[in-house]
């Protein structure tokens, strides 16, 4: 199927193996049958899978229809065969049908969220992206006048069109004054047709819908930013912050959140039945022998009873020798993993113990290697290695070639040693038996064999495995040995779900290679003009399978343009479509699991270190005494002076103070670190062993808010020990004696180290300090004292008010923002205040100190990364390894010469080599040019590897690794097609690994913080927990009051029909088709719709008009106590204005989609907690409850922001303007800098500002150029400088936006946890009270027993009963009133004690909810029950039971008595009676479906 061209023997193979599937489909139906018996062949979907793909197959082999392409398509479905034959990948694709059962929901409120923006775009945006400069007045001329490119695609469009240098497309424009104005001569008109050959624009819904799931998954998006501004104004940048930033965030933790939850539910079920079958597998055995030894008694008895004695002793002796001899073998089998002749043969050769003077060699030798200075030594050898393979660089001279040559062959010498030792200290056969020291072997005998063999051709490739040597390290380091022991447990247990991905990986790559392959053969014109096939296409298999990894990785829009080209929109849509849906789900469930199993990573103990670790701390420990030994013995003298002082200093302060101290005194220091080594230990064991592999945290984690002491003026004299007593238990703190104040309000307490030195100061010492603190008390005046202490106390005051601080902060970046525009005044070159203002640029930080909510971000996101760096340091590893296989494979071959008037690469016909190019007559002005990322050095290669690991500008370098030839030879097309494979490599081992094991070592500190706060949020302030609890009560309450009824009886009738539900599906049915009438216009539509869509808004406005009225009516000025209420009517205000103000200002200043718009913000009711969907509002919940961190920490990244924007106006305002540089983004202005950083945030095309920053030769740049209103000259950057700027900017926003994200998901798992723990909160009981607010609308705290059945349906989880109900209700034995009335109370206390089940403290919350009842509702009605709703039951059944009793007595009666009458009358008199009885049955069945 992946073949291009089928071979001659093709045909007949494909007929063999459709008659094997055929033959295996009749055995199967013989078999299991067709239809009847459990286990039928159409009852599994695999079997309907097979039989219609071979259907298809017969059909399109022997049916002359012509559709026979679509089904010859059909049957690479086969390739899914392999799924149900591995019962892992079965497993695993239900595993994810079940997710995608609960993505459901998230699907839907995705595609409901972008068509609501993908309209919204339509009234902004409609034909504004086909706005371009047109020149006027129009001239007849053949040459484009102020065109300044020579651009070969404006024939497409128009000649009289204007061009940027080195755009295929028109300059775009608008009529706003912040949107791309023309040139002069030129004017902005609506002519030509949309970028990106038409696929770009909002020109209708499906165009729009496109442009929208672009933004959301951030493919391309710089250039439609870019579109957007230019033709519309930076004002529209607001749009762009909403859907690629909150929106794709918001949806992002959605999937990641459903999936998480359903991760930890398959793993707790696989937990479950792990158990079970462990339990039922342990008890098997036992059952056996148990059956086996009761035979084999009876047996015995039996024969005992035959036998003579001494024949029973020999059969007790034979059955012991027999269990023995049996238990023996298993012994040995469980332990021989080998051939007996192998462990004859290892004992010969491989263990050398022959003489004694080779074991007294061995002796020596392995005292030798098993030293930990010979351990310290091959860990410097090492790492000294790793820096002669990073020092590798192109070009280099032959003296430093030479030097790396003899480095590497002085440490392949001493590897070699080192093996060789081993292997005489160890034997053969125990060197052999450690998996490091096989590791290291293999490197030895690489290196000798490189040594001999890289002087071949072909073999110089050898080099790129002297990267191995890099994880060596690993022996000496445990983390890394922990987490390779982890990533291999996770890929083998998560190998059938990589199998599965690659499964769907190639099952896409041939249906694009059967779809669309001889599409790009015929129509390769319409893509490229030289009609040649480009990078990326579906021609091949090979090709195709890297566009579906292209795809995968989320680049897929350009691609998708290609394909709309050579094959259509209709057919390429869908299966991009699939591939990235599908193809998404997988990655992110394979990413999650990855980081699940890492965020059980813990930092290694000494116990779990190694030999080879423990070494080389013995080996530090020895320096370290050494070194403190020379010190000693140096400084002896000046010690022995000293100690004579003290010596005669302590004597004294014992002869006067010995009486003063107590033994218990003298052991505080002790007992204090005692207790506090005991403290910790008593936190390490908060967590336990679940909530450690759980990322579900344990419901009874309960929330803890630490409330503040009362404050107190008065003042301890004494300076004695305050106690605070906080929960169950009291701590003492010793408040320091040299206190800022006595009228301080904030006491300072000592730490540890203080306190130590405290308890072990001298007491003479501390005694004259109390001498001159209380004579200086003594002298100062009381009057003085009380002024000094009130101005201190309003000091304080107004230092610690929120106001002062949000002023101090605003003051301080105000302050920093106008340095930049001082310079600019001044008029002063940067090289003269650059010292001054590198500093300033720092005091923005100062906000850190002044808000308490960055404080608390700043804090957490130490915390939860810092313990990390371990981790990192792996990661970065891993990218040191790459970086060196890139330096080996590509250095020095990104060179190309490129003709300087079209700006394209000469064929290799023209120039195959460095010394041709240099001989070209106009080589003058472009010379052998070099691509900006390369991977020359290991420094250039890092930023490669970040640049393909952000998928910024990726394409670029991997075109340039394809195309590579050798050092100093031209490129050619695909020369080196296979260099694919080390970026897809990098991708899988360099990213997606690394970046799981970074992000589960900060999930697991995160959860960790977390328990240790109490199971509250870490980056949340203890006045943010006040209001995280506000927020939930405002998520469950419903915000409307409750209206009084109104006695009118119209007004009740119109109160009846607004507030009910059916009245509420016809608004939101009204809306959505108010938003269908906006999805079918158009651009350009004619005169008659927009006259019909007119008057269809206008029939809108006067519905709503009339909604608003009916409510007013009803609720008066109640309508306008909910915000819903006030939002419709702000909503019928505006649309009235926008109806009628075009008519009488015109088109021109207001548009005529304003209405449109307006109309279409009232789809937001679908989020409404009683109108809308429920299950939307679930998921808005965890986002809600999550704001308060997530405004923090988004706080942080707008201050980080800040400040990186006034350092990019000072070293980037005048960088030359091309590539990712150019009037709307670039650091003149400190808005246009936000800008930019806001690309560089959602890897937004931040390569191509790199690119621009970078050009600092001559050739690229002028350095003497001058800058209106400044005295800076040159357009020249700074590449050192941008990397740096760039590179920190993003991993500082990157790990702050990861926090984002656990913040938000932790958020999910936790209300998960809650549903599923059987625990009832506030919120439930908030809940219970809103739906018995709809069934007793009266506040009588009563509803009648006939609506019992559908209030406990109505209620949620886990109060919620669904129906059939009623059985249960009776047996709860419910308390009825007069009148068949059920208090709330009782149902309340009943559904609780169903809840809670036998609990041992469930009388106490019983209790609790009736007194808080009880208190809640002074004016509760008393009333005495007169039944039971299970007495009532059992009077209803014994009535119906008397009633047919009496009924059937009542017949045997008359038949007596009417034995003797004529039949005619007699029949009459029966049916008399049997429509009497009918009619009793009748009654009773109504008596029965009463109340309950």
């Amino acid at each position: 199927m992946s073949m291009t061209h089928c071979p001659k023997w093709g045909p007949a193979f494909q007929n063999t193996l459709l008659g094997i599937y055929t033959f295996e489909i009749l055995v199967k139906l013989i078999a299991r049958g067709i239809w009847a018996g459990p286990f039928y062949f159409f009852g599994d979907s695999w079997n309907w899978l097979d039989f219609s793909v071979t259907l298809f197959e017969h059909i399109s082999r022997y049916s002359p229809l012509n559709f026979i392409s679509v089904f010859r398509i059909v049957r690479n479905l086969r390739i899914l065969k392999i799924i149900p034959l591995n019962q892992g990948m079965k497993s695993f694709v239900a595993i994810l049908i079940h997710c995608l059962k609960k993505l459901t929901v998230v699907i839907i409120l995705t595609v409901f969220f972008l068509s609501v923006f993908s309209l919204i775009g339509m009234g902004l945006f409609m034909g504004n992206l086909k706005h371009k400069c047109l020149r006027w007045p129009q001239e007849n001329e053949t040459d484009m006048l102020n065109n300044r490119t020579g651009n070969p695609y404006y024939i497409r469009e128009t000649e009289n069109f204007y061009y940027l240098e080195g755009e295929r497309y028109a300059l775009l424009c608008g009529n706003r004054s912040d949107a791309s104005q023309c040139p002069e001569g030129y004017v902005c008109v609506k002519a030509g047709v949309n970028p990106d050959d038409g696929y770009t624009n909002f020109d209708s819904f499906g165009w729009a819908l496109l442009a929208l799931f672009r933004l959301m998954t951030q493919d391309y998006p710089e250039a439609l930013y870019h579109q957007i501004l230019y033709a519309s104004g930076k004002v529209y940048m607001i749009f762009f912050v909403v859907i690629s930033f909150w929106f794709a965030f918001y949806i992002a933790s959605l999937f990641l959140g459903l999936l998480a939850i359903s991760y930890e539910e398959e793993k707790q079920t696989a937990a479950e039945k792990a158990t079970v079958d462990q339990e039922f597998q342990k008890s098997l055995p036992e059952l056996q022998e148990g059956k086996i030894t009761a035979e084999t008694k009876t047996v015995q008895i039996e024969m005992k009873k035959r036998l003579s004695t001494s024949m029973i002793t020999s059969l007790d002796a034979l059955d012991g020798a027999t269990v023995s001899h049996k238990e023996v073998s298993e012994l040995k089998n469980s332990r021989q993993r080998c051939p007996f002749c192998w462990y004859r043969f290892a004992k010969t050769f491989l263990i050398w113990d022959c003489s004694p003077c080779w074991l007294k060699l061995k002796e020596f030798v392995y005292r030798i290697i098993m030293d930990p200075f010979t351990d310290l030594f091959l860990t410097i050898c090492i790492i000294l290695n790793i820096n002669f393979l990073a020092l590798e660089h192109y070009p280099m001279s032959l003296e430093t070639s030479n030097i790396l040559s003899i480095g590497n062959m002085v440490f392949i010498g001493i590897f070699t040693t080192e093996m060789i030792f081993k292997i005489i200290a160890m034997h053969p056969y125990g060197y052999f038996q450690v998996g490091w020291n096989i590791y290291d072997s293999l490197i030895v005998f690489h290196g000798l064999a490189e040594l001999y063999l890289t002087h071949f051709h072909g073999l110089a490739i050898l080099r790129s495995f002297r990267v191995l040597r890099i994880f060596r390290l690993g022996r000496y380091w445990p983390t890394f040995k922990i987490l390779m022991l982890t990533l291999c447990n996770s890929v083998v247990a998560l190998k059938d779900l990589v199998l599965l991905l690659f499964t769907f990986m190639f099952f896409s790559a041939v249906v694009g290679l059967n779809l669309y392959g001889s599409n790009y053969k015929k129509h390769v014109c319409n893509i490229n003009e030289d009609c040649q096939l480009p990078h990326w296409h579906m021609r091949d298999f090979f090709h195709s399978f890297l566009n579906v990894f292209r795809i995968l990785c989320g680049e897929w829009i350009e691609t998708l343009w290609d394909c709309f080209k050579v094959a259509g929109q209709f057919s390429c849509i869908p299966f991009y479509m699939m591939v990235i849906l599908i193809g998404k789900l997988l990655i992110l469930y394979l990413f999650l699991a990855l980081i699940i199993s890492f965020s059980s990573y813990k930092p290694a103990t000494t116990d779990e270190e190694n030999h080879e670790a423990k070494n080389l701390q013995r080996a530090m420990a020895r320096i370290k005494k050494g070194i403190n030994y020379v010190l000693s013995k140096i400084l002896c003298k000046k010690q022995n002076v000293l100690k004579e002082t003290m010596d005669n200093i302590s004597d004294v302060y014992v002869k006067e103070n010995i009486s003063d101290h107590t033994l218990s005194e003298l052991s505080n220091t002790q007992d204090f670190l005692k207790d506090k080594e005991k403290s910790n230990g008593t936190e390490k064991n908060t967590m336990t062993e679940n909530e450690s592999q759980s990322l579900i945290p344990s419901p009874s984690v309960s929330e803890t808010v630490p409330i503040a002491s009362e404050e107190s003026d008065i003042e301890n004299p004494d300076n004695k020990e305050i106690q605070s007593k906080s929960g169950d238990g009291s701590s003492k703190e010793k408040v320091k004696q040299s206190s800022s104040s006595e009228c301080s309000t904030v006491d300072i307490v000592l730490s540890e180290e203080e306190m130590v030195y405290e308890r072990e100061k001298p007491k003479h010492l501390r005694n004259v300090y109390e001498r001159r603190s209380s004579s200086a008390q003594i002298s100062r005046g009381p009057k003085k004292g009380k002024i000094w202490q009130n101005i201190r106390k309003t000091c304080c005051k107004i230092v610690e008010n929120s106001c002062f601080k949000c002023f101090i902060g605003l003051v301080t970046l105000l302050s920093t923002g106008a340095l930049v525009f001082c310079l600019s005044l001044i008029g002063k070159s940067r090289e003269e205040l650059k010292p001054l203002v590198s500093i300033k640029f720092l005091r923005a930080l100062r906000v850190l100190s002044q808000f308490e909510k960055m404080k608390v971000v700043v804090s957490a996101l130490i915390k939860t990364t810092l313990p990390t760096l371990s981790v990192f340091l792996v990661c970065l590893m891993i990218w040191l390894a790459f970086g060196i296989i890139g330096v080996h494979l590509f250095a020095g071959k990104f060179y190309e010469c490129i003709d300087p008037t079209s700006g394209e690469r000469f064929p290799l016909s023209e120039v195959m080599n460095r010394s041709q190019c240099e001989t070209l007559v106009f080589n003058e002005s472009m010379p052998w040019e070099n691509a900006k990322l390369n991977f020359d050095n290991v420094g250039i290669s890092f930023l490669s590897l970040l640049q393909v690991a952000t998928f910024n500008g990726w394409i670029t370098i991997m075109n340039s690794a394809v195309d590579s030839t050798d050092v100093d030879m031209q490129p050619h097309f695909e020369n080196n097609i296979y260099m694919y494979c080390y970026f897809i490599d990098f991708i899988i081992i360099g990213l997606l690994l690394p970046l799981s094991m970074l992000i589960g070592a900060i999930v697991a500190n995160f959860h960790k913080h977390k328990i240790k706060q109490g199971g509250s949020n870490i980056f949340i302030t203890v006045k943010q927990k006040k209001q995280y609890r506000a927020l939930k009560k405002l998520m469950y309450e419903d915000s409307q009051k409750p209206v009084p009824l109104p006695e009118n009886k119209f007004q009740r009738f119109i109160f009846d029909l607004v507030t009910s539900r059916v009245f509420n599906i016809i608004i939101m049915t009204l809306i959505c088709f108010q938003a269908i009438t906006i999805m079918i216009q158009s651009d350009e539509q004619s005169p008659k719709i927009d006259t019909a869509l007119f008057w269809i808004n206008s029939v809108y406005v006067v519905l709503y008009i009339g909604e608003c009225v009916l409510k007013l009516i009803v609720f008066h000025c109640n309508y306008f106590t909910s915000g819903w209420n006030i939002f419709d009517f702000m909503v019928v205000v505006f649309s009235i204005t926008g109806l009628f103000l075009p008519l009488t200002v015109g088109d021109y200043l207001v548009s005529p989609s304003l209405v449109q718009l307006i109309l279409l913000s009232r789809t937001i009711h679908v989020l409404h907690p009683e109108k809308g969907l429920k299950l939307f509002h679930n998921l808005l919940l965890p986002l809600m409850l999550s704001l308060p961190a997530l405004l923090n920490i988004s706080l942080l990244i707008f201050l980080i922001m800040f400040i990186y924007a006034i350092f990019g106006m000072y070293n980037f305002a005048y960088v030359k303007k091309e590539a990712g540089i150019d009037d709307m983004s670039n650091f003149e202005t400190f808005g246009s800098s936000m800008l930019c950083l806001f690309r560089v945030t959602i890897f937004a095309g931040w390569d191509g500002m790199l690119n621009a920053i970078f050009n600092s030769k001559w050739s690229d740049c002028d350095p003497d150029k001058i800058n209106p209103g400044t005295q800076v000259r040159g357009d020249c950057g700074n590449p050192f400088l941008g990397i740096i700027y760039f590179v920190s900017y993003i991993l500082l926003t990157r790990l702050i936006i990861v926090n984002m994200y656990i913040v938000v998901v932790m958020e999910f798992l936790n209300i998960a946890s809650k549903k599923k723990a059987k625990t009832l909160s506030e919120e439930d009981f908030r809940k219970f009270f809103q739906v018995w607010k709809r069934f007793d609308p009266d506040r009588t705290q009563y509803i009648d027993s006939s609506k019992l059945s559908d209030f406990a349906a109505a209620l949620d989880p886990p109060l919620f009963m669904a129906k059939p109900n009623k059985g249960q209700l009776v047996a709860m034995d419910l308390p009825m009133a007069a009148g068949d009335r059920i208090h709330c109370l009782d149902v309340l206390l009943a559904l609780t004690k169903r809840v809670l089940g036998k609990d041992l403290s469930m009388e106490k919350v019983l209790s609790e909810i009736e007194s808080g009842f009880t208190l809640a509702n002074t004016f509760k009605i008393t009333y005495e029950p007169i039944t039971t709703t299970l007495k009532r039951k059992q009077e209803v059944v014994s009535a119906t039971i008397i009633q047919r009793a009496y009924k059937s007595y009542r017949l045997r009666q008359n038949d007596k008595n009417t034995s003797d009458t004529h039949m005619i009358d007699g029949d009459r008199e029966v049916q008399a009676i049997k429509e009497d009885s009918y009619i009793d049955k009748a009654e009773g069945v109504s008596i029965i479906q009463s109340p309950i």
